[in-house]
């Protein structure tokens, strides 16, 4: 199935219909948004036009609140241009990044002007293998991806995946193409360093609603930060999927810190919405971080966009 590539009016248009006061029926569920400030970050940026690419399991590309936000991806796992999200976790992911903010329908999206580029890389299980991971990284690099979301955390995956550092070449290679990759940092509660240590990587651990870490969040990685990732509301498909069996009202919670790292995601993009190289990116999440006990599970600290973003 073709999807679109919006034009410049298409996205003048999305971005015209987030700054909208209508808003979002879900949002006040959503307490991630303001525990790290998006919402008084919007008032300085929203990302406009500004592609991050869900290297994850696809995503419902006809759900009522991601629709308008999709561009061209491609699906790794059954080689085609349908990358349906036939689990619902990539979904999941999608809305916490960028659904569309202030449209009277579900919730918001971290970045309200930004753009979804779905790459299946994992299965109907949430299962995948190095090289077709490798190659949604670089695709995702090489067809105008600007931030990168790995939400590769769910339990036993991202060991598997990661042993010796194997996917730090295509992360390298996306950080060459002036791309910020956002890596969750897994769900096994232990001290790990998933990434070899000069990948340009920005990995993310998950925090609950009292700012704490989540007992199951990994934590150790190199300058790691952390983001909302307990009870996280957002968009899932419509259709049944492992992840809606008993729910295709198209809203759902999911917990783990692949909810985390889109909601950094969504950050980067406001800031390279602001004109910042990846570079300057990552160094203005990690400098304003907050991390006032000094909980070494936390990393640098939970972030804070308001801050990230001068405001």
């Amino acid at each position: 199935m073709m999807r679109r590539v919006l034009t410049l009016a298409a996205i003048l248009a999305i971005v015209a219909g987030c700054a909208s006061p209508e808003p979002d029926p879900l949002e006040p569920q959503q307490w991630g948004l303001p525990a790290i400030k998006l919402p008084q970050a919007w008032t300085q940026e929203q990302g406009d036009g500004v592609v991050i690419a869900i290297v994850d399991t696809g995503v419902d590309t006809d759900h009522p609140d991601l629709k308008d936000k999709i561009v061209d991806g491609y699906d790794f796992v059954d080689g085609d241009q349908d990358p349906k999200d036939r689990n619902g976790h990539g979904t999941h992911v999608a809305g916490i990044a960028a659904a569309v903010t202030r449209n009277g329908i579900g919730i918001a999206g971290a970045a309200p002007g930004a753009m979804i580029m779905p790459v299946r890389v994992l299965g109907t299980v949430g299962s995948g293998d190095r090289a077709t991971i490798v190659k949604g990284i670089v695709w995702a690099a090489d067809n105008g991806a600007k931030v990168i979301n790995l939400s590769l955390g769910e339990t036993g995956l991202l060991s598997r995946l990661l042993k010796g550092g194997t996917l730090s070449p295509a992360i390298l290679h996306a950080y060459s193409r002036g791309a910020v990759v956002v890596a969750a940092a897994g769900n096994e509660g232990t001290v790990k360093q998933p990434y070899k240590t000069a990948t340009q990587v920005l990995v993310v651990g998950a925090s609950d609603q009292q700012g704490k870490p989540a007992d199951f969040s990994n934590f150790g990685a190199e300058d790691a930060v952390t983001a909302p990732g307990v009870r996280i509301l957002s968009t899932l498909p419509t259709y049944p999927t492992p992840e809606t069996r008993t729910n295709t009202s198209g809203y759902g919670l999911l917990d783990g810190t692949s909810m985390a790292a889109p909601y950094v995601a969504g950050l980067a993009a406001l800031l390279i919405g602001q004109g910042k190289t990846p570079d300057q990116t990552m160094r203005a999440i990690r400098q304003t971080a907050q991390n006032p006990t000094k909980d070494l599970r936390l990393g640098l600290g939970v972030v804070d966009a308001r801050a990230a973003l001068g405001g």
